[in-house]
C-alpha cells in the first residue's frame, strides 16, 4: 500500500483578496504544507508573489511553507525568502550557474533545499549531489500558469527519481506539481511520489469544499 502523500495546496489558486483566511481554511481542512509559487516574468512567463507576501502569510501558517522559486538569477533572493518564513526553498537547475552552491546556501540559511525539474530537465542533473537535496519537485506541466493539464510523460521521470532516492538511502521528499487531480494523484503516488501540489483541485468549490477536495487527493 502506498504511503499517505503530503498535500500542499498552491495558493496560486486561492482568493488573493483574502489570502490569510484561505491559508487558515486549507490548514483546517487538513493540508500538510502550503505551496507558494514565485514567478518573475523572466524565467517563466508570469509574475506572482514576492517575499513580502510570504512574510505576510507566515503568521497565518502553522504548517511548513513550501516555496518554489521560478526566478533567475535565483541566488540573490534566497536570503529574502528564508528570512520571510520559507521552510523549504526549491530552485530550478537552470536558474543559476552552480546548483550545488545554491542548495548549500539554502541550507546554511536554515531552510530545506529542493530541486525542481521542468518537463524537459533530466534527472541526471542531481546524480552526483543527492546529499545536498532535501526535496525533489517534478513539474508535470510547463511552469508559469495554473490550470494546465497533467503531462503523463512525467510519470516515468517520477519512477526514475524514486529509484535514485531509494538508492541514495536518504529521506528525500518526491513532490509533483501540475495538473494534479484525484485521478492523476493516484498515478503519481503509484510512481513513487510522496508529496502532491494542487491548486484548482483543492480550492475549487470554496472553503466548505476544501476538506473533501484534500481527502480526494489522498485517495
Amino acid at each position: 500500500m502506498s504511503p499517505r502523500p503530503i498535500i500542499a495546496p498552491s495558493i496560486l489558486a486561492a482568493d488573493f483578496a483574502r489570502l490569510g483566511e484561505e491559508v487558515r481554511a486549507v490548514q483546517a481542512a487538513g493540508a500538510d504544507w502550503l505551496h507558494i509559487d514565485v514567478m518573475d516574468g523572466h524565467f517563466v512567463p508570469n509574475i506572482t508573489l514576492g517575499p513580502d507576501i510570504v512574510r505576510a502569510l507566515k503568521p497565518h501558517a502553522t504548517i511548513p511553507m513550501d516555496v518554489h522559486l521560478m526566478i533567475a538569477p535565483v541566488d540573490p533572493f534566497l536570503e529574502a525568502f528564508v528570512e520571510a518564513g520559507a521552510d523549504i526553498v526549491s530552485v530550478h537547475p537552470e536558474s543559476g550557474p552552480h546548483l550545488n552552491r545554491t542548495l548549500k546556501r539554502i541550507r546554511q540559511l536554515g531552510a530545506r533545499a529542493g530541486v525542481v525539474f521542468n518537463p524537459s530537465t533530466s534527472p541526471s542533473v542531481i546524480e552526483w549531489m543527492m546529499d545536498e537535496v532535501d526535496l525533489i519537485l517534478v513539474m508535470s506541466i510547463n511552469p508559469g500558469f495554473g490550470g494546465q493539464s497533467f503531462m503523463h510523460s512525467q510519470l516515468a521521470k517520477i519512477e526514475t527519481l524514486r529509484r535514485m532516492i531509494d538508492a541514495s538511502g536518504r529521506d528525500i521528499v518526491l513532490e509533483v506539481d501540475g495538473g494534479v487531480t484525484a485521478e492523476t494523484a493516484r498515478l503519481c503516488v503509484d510512481a513513487g511520489a510522496t508529496a502532491l501540489v494542487a491548486g484548482t483541485a483543492v480550492f475549487r468549490g470554496g472553503p466548505q469544499a476544501y476538506a473533501a477536495n484534500i481527502a480526494a487527493l489522498r485517495g
